[in-house]
């Protein structure tokens, strides 16, 4: 995955989410009239416009994916705005492109603040805020609400300088935990930990996933009794975990942060960037028995 500047060749991939109902249908801008050339005069005028930034999201072929935006860039401050495609939704793009716009906005044209708005009616939008742990704002300037006079319902969020992004400590009930790391001055970093001490567990044995093309999905089991930490030393792999805590999801893309999971819960992985690799520390020698295969015997189970 990558972001950069809008092609003209990406016009009619964009009006193809223009005119995609599932993506546009909770957006108050009406993209139903667009035209090809609508799309394409959009992408000329972004080349010289110094008041927005407009990039492409696209993926390992360059194939574009959608727009990030940094809107209205004054006085230490901007609007963001994102939109994938429909193709692009639940493989990590949306993501991907807030990351790298929000440290665009930060590292490279040092601005203090970034806020945006959503319709809370838009269930998937806000979905996705909280659950990165971007929290909802209330003091939100003037000249900017202005923009949005006569507009119900929107839920505010905003970030500034210095924030740390998406740090959660439990993902589904599960410990998510910093791995012991030493930095070398223009040497990298060393991280690592150990079975009893680092881990609430001895570790019997050790396995690794890798070689995943692109948008594969992995997993769709559960262990009755196994133990587990699971982290990503290398790539960005999306960690879909479900139990009696509920379902949520946790990007593994830091080699230094695992996820450790001591009851019985459902996983499914989905690989965002090809090749990333999967590691896993196990409490228990391998056993086919203890595996639950079938989701809906996996919800007997946890509910039993």
């Amino acid at each position: 995955m990558d972001i950069r500047k809008l092609k003209k060749s990406d016009a009619p991939l964009m009006l193809e989410w223009m005119h995609d109902i599932s993506v546009v249908g909770k957006l108050r801008t009406d993209f139903s009239s667009k035209t090809l050339q609508d799309a394409e005069h959009f992408i000329e005028s972004s080349w010289d416009d110094k008041d927005n930034i407009n990039m492409a999201i696209v993926s390992d072929e360059d194939e574009y994916m959608g727009t990030v935006s940094l809107k209205y860039v004054e006085n230490g401050s901007a609007e963001f705005a994102i939109i994938v495609r429909n193709k692009a939704m639940t493989h990590g793009y949306s993501w991907f492109g807030m990351e790298r716009i929000l440290d665009k906005a930060f590292n490279e044209l040092n601005l203090e603040c970034v806020y945006w708005c959503v319709s809370r009616e838009n269930v998937r939008a806000v979905r996705f805020y909280d659950k990165h742990n971007f929290h909802e704002t209330l003091d939100i300037p003037g000249n900017i609400l202005e923009r949005y006079n006569g507009i119900e319902n929107l839920k505010w969020y905003s970030v500034l300088k210095g924030d740390e992004i998406n740090v959660r400590d439990k993902v589904a009930g599960c410990r998510v935990i910093h791995l012991k790391t030493i930095p070398t001055v223009n040497a990298g970093e060393l991280s690592f930990f150990e079975g009893t001490h680092d881990v609430p567990f001895d570790i019997k044995r050790i396995y690794y996933i890798s070689k995943v093309p692109e948008g594969s999905r992995r997993g769709y089991h559960a262990h009755r009794k196994l133990k587990q930490l699971l982290f990503c030393p290398y790539g960005r792999i999306q960690l879909v975990l479900e139990n009696r805590d509920g379902r949520e999801e946790i990007e593994l893309s830091d080699p230094s942060i695992g996820v450790v999971i001591e009851e019985c819960t459902w996983r499914e992985m989905l690989w965002i960037q090809k090749d990333s690799v999967l590691c896993v520390a196990a409490s228990e020698f391998y056993d086919e028995t203890d595996y639950i295969r079938d989701y809906d015997e996996f919800k007997k189970y946890i509910n039993a």
